[in-house]
C-alpha cells in the first residue's frame, strides 16, 4: 500500500496527458507516491498511448463513462493508499507540491480533507476559477473562493498564502484520507459532475472533520477542460447539483427557508439570461429545479442533520454583496463574516 496514491481520471483528455503528464510524474517522484490513470471510457486514444508511452503506470479501464463521481467511486475502491490525491489532467504541478500537503495532513489529525493553491495555467499572476486559495459557502449555499468571487478573478499577490480551514476543496487537486473517503461512501452518484467536492466536503464537516487549503502547496489548472465555462449544460449540473448538496446537508431548522430564497434568486438570474438573449442558459436554471424536484424523493437525508455550527460559512449573500461593490468585490472585504 503507497502512502499517498495521484489518482488522474481522465475521459478523452490525451492532449492534456500530453502536455501534463510527465512533469506530474517527475515531480511527484518521492517515496511512498503512486500514480493511477483512471480511464472513463475514453475514445480519443488516451488507453492505447498511455500502454505505449507509459507502460509502467497503471490504467484502470472502466467500461464506460461514469463522470467524475462514478469514475473516482469505481477507481479508487481498487487502490489501496492511506491518502488520496484526486487530480484533473489539465493540471501543471510545481516542484515541491508535494511535501507541504502530505507533511500536513500526517502532522493534523482533524484534518480529513486539503488542497493546494490553483493558479491559472493561461494567466500564472492569477488564480484560478475552481478553487484559488480555498473554497467557502454563503448562507445561500452560493460557492466561492478566497482569491474569486464569482467572477471577479484576483492577481495573486501573496495576499492569500496562509494556511487556513476552508469549507471545501476543489475537485482539481483534491487530497484526502483513504478511510474518510470509503466511511462517506465517496462521492454521491446522483451529482455526476459538479458539486459533487463541496458535498463530500460538507458531509466531512457533519462528522467533524476539517478542510484546509496549504498554499505552500501550489499548482496551475486549467479548467474547463470536460465542460466549458460558457455551457448551458456546465450551468444546469452547477444549479441543479448545488440544490440536492442543499437538500441533503442543511440542518431542518433552514432548509425550506434556504430553498425558497434560493429558488427566487435562480429564478431572477434565469429572468436575466433571458434578457441578454441567452435561452438555452435560462432554460437550464428552469431544467435544474425540474429535476431537481424529480430527485428529491431518491436522496436520504439524515434524520440526524441539526447542526447550524459548520464554520467556513459566509454569514450574507455573497451575490448581493458582489453586485453592491459593482463586482468589485475581494475576498479580504468579506473575511471577518466569514467564520
Amino acid at each position: 500500500m503507497s502512502k499517498l496514491a495521484i489518482v488522474i481520471l481522465n475521459w478523452n483528455g490525451k492532449h492534456y496527458l500530453e502536455i501534463f503528464l510527465n512533469s506530474i510524474i517527475e515531480r511527484s517522484s518521492i517515496p511512498g507516491v503512486s500514480i493511477v490513470i483512471a480511464d472513463n471510457n475514453s475514445t480519443d486514444g488516451s488507453k492505447e498511448w498511455l500502454k505505449t508511452t507509459y507502460p509502467k503506470i497503471r490504467v484502470i479501464e472502466l467500461n464506460k463513462n461514469y463522470g467524475f463521481t462514478g469514475g473516482y467511486n469505481r477507481a479508487l475502491s481498487e487502490i489501496e493508499s492511506k491518502y488520496y490525491l484526486l487530480l484533473n489532467s489539465d493540471v501543471e504541478v510545481t516542484e515541491g507540491w508535494l511535501e507541504p500537503l502530505i507533511d500536513s495532513m500526517d502532522k493534523m489529525p482533524k484534518a480529513g480533507i486539503c488542497m493546494p493553491k490553483i493558479k491559472s495555467a493561461l494567466d500564472k499572476q492569477s488564480f484560478e476559477y475552481a478553487g484559488a486559495s480555498g473554497g467557502f459557502i454563503d448562507f445561500l449555499g452560493y460557492p466561492f473562493c478566497r482569491g474569486r468571487i464569482l467572477s471577479n478573478i484576483e492577481v495573486d499577490s501573496a495576499q492569500y498564502n496562509s494556511d487556513r480551514e476552508i469549507f471545501w476543496a476543489s475537485g482539481a487537486a483534491f487530497l484526502i484520507r483513504s478511510s474518510l473517503f470509503h466511511e462517506l461512501g465517496g462521492f454521491d452518484s446522483n451529482f455526476f459532475v459538479h458539486m459533487e467536492e463541496i458535498d463530500l466536503c460538507w458531509r466531512a464537516k457533519l462528522l467533524g472533520w476539517q478542510v484546509w487549503i496549504f498554499p505552500k502547496s501550489q499548482i496551475y489548472h486549467v479548467g474547463g477542460g470536460t465542460l466549458p465555462n460558457n455551457s448551458p449544460n456546465k450551468l444546469f449540473y452547477n444549479y441543479r447539483n448545488n440544490l440536492l448538496m442543499l437538500y441533503k446537508n442543511l440542518p431542518s431548522s433552514r432548509l425550506w427557508t434556504v430553498l425558497i430564497f434560493r429558488s427566487i434568486m435562480d429564478f431572477i438570474s434565469s429572468f436575466l439570461y433571458l434578457l441578454q438573449g441567452k435561452s438555452k442558459f435560462s432554460n437550464s436554471v428552469w431544467r435544474a429545479h425540474k429535476e431537481f424536484w424529480q430527485l428529491k424523493s431518491e436522496i436520504k437525508r439524515d434524520k440526524k442533520l441539526t447542526s447550524t455550527n459548520i464554520n467556513s460559512i459566509y454569514r450574507g449573500s455573497i451575490v448581493l454583496a458582489f453586485f453592491l461593490s459593482w463586482k468589485r468585490l475581494r475576498f479580504i472585504k468579506i473575511e471577518e463574516r466569514i467564520r
